[in-house]
């Protein structure tokens, strides 16, 4: 079965640290664009940190720059968001998708909830 499934979320305060994992099963994540997006209470569903997988090059939303990184695991099979330096406005909940660069397939995991409070 194909299946992404996000780990690592949690309740943190305000300037402390999470890594959020995601795993793949039933396929390997080379040849796929890996990208990390979050959903907030009442917003849209907005991308955070992507990573194209064959090139290694990567973006940020402007308001993770420099706290966040994205990076992927050499078994090829997990990809990560390190989340540093935690605000109030990072509470959501984060999803990982991973899309085919030339096929089609596009997976999303269910998500795991990021809550920045003291």
């Amino acid at each position: 079965q194909v299946q992404l499934v996000e780990s690592g979320g949690g309740l943190v305060q305000p300037g402390g640290s999470l890594r959020l994992s995601c795993a793949a099963s039933g396929f390997t994540l080379g040849n796929y664009a890996l990208s990390w997006h979050r959903q907030a209470p009442g917003k849209e569903r907005e991308l955070v940190a992507q990573i194209i997988n064959n090139s290694g090059g990567t973006t940020y939303a402007d308001s993770v720059k420099g706290r966040f990184t994205i990076s992927r695991g050499n078994d090829r099979k997990t990809l990560y968001l390190q989340m540093n330096s935690l605000k109030a406005e990072d509470t959501a909940v984060y999803y990982c998708n991973a899309r085919h660069l030339f096929l089609s397939g596009d997976y999303w995991g269910r998500g795991t909830q990021v809550t920045v409070s003291s």
